[in-house]
């Protein structure tokens, strides 16, 4: 089947040079390290996972264990000193009651207490693999990426898509991605498997071309941008050296006025 070439049409729709050097000097939104994957495109790959660990749900068990005991100990032991007091041992008994009621308000948290032990050392045994999902994080540049993906329908048909992946705002400072199907094609199970390999194969090649072209912009971007903010730089360097020159020649003048020679 001979399809029309469509990729360049979308290419200049998705990202105008303006939103473009809008998101310079951006970082990715840390939501793109957990439920925000999805929007991830492939070529920057996925983070690295954190792996489980059997500590936290051990500690976790404990504080539940402490909480029940916490809760039947208390309840055995108010009333046992509720029947110590009836009984006449006043003292003891009302040690006991007040013993048994703590135990049981304070319950809950023993359960809680071992949640946040259990996330703390969480976070010390995985202080590495958290830094390195960061850095990679931090390696990945608001351009615009296109993917071309395939999957099979239950009537035997093939659905080829192409995705884009548009960086979009996300607060003052941050980008994420905005994940849209540009085009989809459905291919009947009855034509040539080459052929749509073929045609597979084609708008994966547009797509990885398109990808280089908004990777390409973006860096001229980026690199005109910092260009102009150091002449910029340099400019109010200039403007600083002249006005700290003019002033001291404004001091001498009118200190001059102020004080002029004894021969005039």
């Amino acid at each position: 089947m001979a399809a029309p070439r469509w990729a360049g049409r979308y290419f200049d729709a998705v990202s105008s040079d303006g939103d473009l050097v809008r998101m310079i000097g951006r970082v990715p939104d840390p939501a793109l390290l957990t439920d925000g994957q999805h929007l991830l495109p492939d070529d920057v790959g996925r983070p690295e996972p954190i792996p489980p660990d059997g500590a936290h749900e051990r500690i976790v068990r404990v504080g539940v264990t402490l909480t029940a005991a916490s809760l039947i100990g208390g309840s055995l032991i108010g009333l046992a000193g509720a029947g110590l007091l009836i009984g006449g041992s006043d003292a003891l008994g009302l040690i006991a009651l007040i013993v048994g009621v703590l135990l049981v308000a304070t319950h809950w948290g023993w359960v809680h207490f071992a949640e946040i032990g259990a996330t703390r050392l969480d976070a010390r045994r995985q202080h590495a693999v958290i830094s390195r999902r960061e850095a990679w994080l931090q390696r990945i540049e608001p351009y615009a990426r296109y993917t071309v993906s395939t999957r099979v329908r239950d009537d035997g048909s093939i659905v080829i898509e192409r995705l884009a992946h548009v960086p979009r705002i996300v607060g003052t400072r941050m980008f994420s991605f905005e994940r849209t199907v540009q085009r989809r094609e459905v291919h009947s199970g009855e034509e040539p498997g080459a052929a749509v390999a073929e045609r597979a194969e084609e708008l994966r090649r547009e797509a990885a071309r398109d990808t280089r072209l908004e990777r390409e912009r973006y860096e001229a971007a980026h690199a005109a941008l910092t260009d102009a903010s150091l002449r910029a730089a340099d400019d109010a360097e200039r403007l600083a050296v002249v006005k700290t020159a003019s002033e001291a020649l404004s001091d001498q003048i009118n200190a001059r006025l102020r004080d002029p020679p004894l021969s005039e």
